[in-house]
């Protein structure tokens, strides 16, 4: 009797994180037993410090520097060039402080995703912290996303929300809402490489299997 040939195994994915400063959520990814290869780690800034946890780590490191070129379409086909070396599946912003142009994005559309401090749509943009307590919302939070055109736009893969305290502020809130980053952003890599992520016909996320608490989260308590 003839065996049934075994199904291949699927081939293991891999990322390239892209990083401007500290790389906190770099980090975070780096201790998540990602189901994936973080191939380089590459940031925009040779000084990034996120740059030598990194290589502490064992991981590639490169630096595009920003400075120099005579445009952003300029540095971005550099950059291009250098995470294309690596082939990834998927590309990781990770606190990169740099406006992509409209050919990086579509260079690497359904395959660039980006963690952003605040419950997009709401408060895309730099100070989001600050806007929000001078705003005086009562829950916060972040967002992954899909990269597009728009700044801090894109299909929503994951958000997180906390309360916003009455004695916050800019820097205790920033310190909640970078704890829930660092729990968001490897699930969101867990659910692409697994295949689980989705787009639906009028371009949102659809999430195979996710949980679905039907809590709600309300501040101040009731």
């Amino acid at each position: 009797m003839k065996r049934k040939p075994k199904s291949a195994k699927a081939a293991t994915k891999s990322i390239v994180i892209l990083i401007s400063g500290q790389g906190s959520n770099m980090h975070a990814l780096l201790k998540a037993s990602l189901p994936c290869k973080v191939a380089a780690v590459i940031s925009n800034r040779a000084n990034a410090p996120g740059l030598s946890i990194a290589e502490q780590c064992g991981i590639t490191t490169e630096v595009v520097a920003h400075d120099g070129h005579s445009s952003r379409e300029s540095f971005d086909t550099k950059l291009a060039t250098q995470i294309d070396n690596y082939q990834p599946d998927l590309i990781v912003l990770a606190g990169f402080m740099r406006i992509l142009s409209p050919w990086f994005v579509e260079h690497y559309k359904n395959k660039l995703i980006n963690i952003h401090p605040s419950l997009l749509p709401a408060y895309g943009g730099l100070n989001t912290h600050t806007r929000a307590l001078q705003d005086g919302v009562k829950i916060h939070g972040c967002t992954v996303h899909f990269v597009a055109n728009d700044v801090d736009s894109g299909p929503i893969i994951i958000q997180a929300a906390v309360p916003v305290l009455t004695d916050d502020t800019p820097t205790t809130l920033a310190a909640r809402v970078l704890d829930q980053e660092h729990r968001i952003l490897p699930q969101a890599i867990h659910w692409f490489c697994n295949d689980q992520l989705s787009l639906s016909a009028d371009g949102r996320v659809l999430v195979s299997q996710p949980q679905q608490p039907d809590c709600a989260l309300i501040s101040p308590q009731i």
